[in-house]
């Protein structure tokens, strides 16, 4: 017997796995990469959990199809921000579903508990996840399985309900029990996980949409630095620390020019590449006033393909209205 597990890298889902693993089911982990569930690699940790539960992960890359079919269109809509949760885990079973015959498993998991959260963990939001992911029978929460209605993995006695849990509510005390009974080392604090749960970042999120065309490679310029949205209408991106400098520098979006000050230290930038002559020369001023520069001295900032000449603003205060 083989079960998929819907894996996130957090204790409870960890911990759901383990429930699984206990009963003599081989588990195979599966964390799917939307593309905004954290600005870390999280994949050393990940192997960490299931090494030592004995569970096998996977990844898989679902970002083209969760902007294609989620992000801007769910059917149950957004939380606080610009999450589309119940959606979003019904997307997650239904692909996940799609391995069940390859990895010849017979059915899925997942850390879910019962009012942990209010939007996405009730039950009736359950039951909508179950229909998103047309395999509704094939879904079990082993941390709150005796307050759900029995399952196909129980009534065919893949599984034994005794053994699973009745966990509900906000309270983390049962798991974190469990995870001292277990002896699980080195897991994550609770916490939500998914950038689109973070004003911030649903902020700059929804600014880009009413802007532009939201791509894979934008998905990762979002994450880093400060964001600005100059008077022509231009984005500019300015890097706060050494991480964000190496991140974006790294990205593959084509729709920037990556800017540094030549002549004295400073920000890696990103300047949207059809910004206008007075976007550019004001996102000029503002790299040359984030780096480490002299009032009244004249700095070149280098665009790749151009390059201009300024001087720095007298204090940062006159580019808080173009922050996001």
């Amino acid at each position: 017997m083989k079960a998929l597990a819907l894996f996130s890298g957090g204790l409870d889902s960890v911990l759901a796995m383990k429930l699984i693993v206990d009963q003599g089911i081989e588990v195979v982990a599966v964390n799917i990469n939307t593309g905004f569930g954290s600005t870390k690699d999280r994949l050393e940790h990940m192997q960490s959990m299931c090494d030592q539960i004995g569970a096998k992960l996977e990844i898989l890359d679902l970002r083209e199809k969760f902007l294609d079919e989620v992000l801007f269109d769910p059917k149950y809509g957004y939380g606080k921000n610009f999450n589309p949760c119940i959606d979003c885990h019904g997307f997650m079973f239904r692909y996940t579903g799609k391995l069940l015959e390859k990895y010849d498993a017979a059915f899925m998991i997942s850390g879910e508990v019962v009012g942990q959260r209010p939007m996405s963990q009730n039950k009736e939001a359950m039951n909508n996840v179950a229909r998103l992911s047309e395999q509704d029978d094939l879904i079990l929460r082993p941390l709150s399985a005796k307050v759900l209605p029995i399952t196909k993995p129980e009534r065919e006695g893949w599984v034994d309900r005794e053994k699973l849990m009745d966990i509900t509510g906000r309270s983390r005390t049962p798991q974190l029990e469990l995870a001292k009974q277990i002896g699980l080392e080195n897991f994550e604090a609770p916490a939500g996980g998914c950038l689109l749960t973070e004003i911030n970042f649903s902020n700059r999120l929804r600014d880009f949409v009413n802007k532009d065309k939201m791509e894979i490679n934008d998905i990762d310029t979002l994450k880093f630095g400060r964001h600005l949205r100059l008077p022509d209408g231009a984005k500019l991106i300015v890097g706060r620390n050494q991480e964000d400098n190496n991140m974006l520098k790294a990205t593959q979006s084509n729709k920037y020019d990556k800017a540094r000050i030549l002549d004295a230290s400073g920000p890696l930038c990103l300047l949207q590449k059809d910004a206008s002559d007075s976007d550019k020369q004001l996102a000029t001023k503002i790299i040359i006033t984030y780096g480490r520069t002299d009032l009244d001295k004249e700095y070149e900032v280098t665009y790749g393909s151009y390059s201009l000449k300024d001087t720095r603003l007298e204090d940062k205060s006159s580019i808080q209205k173009y922050l996001i």
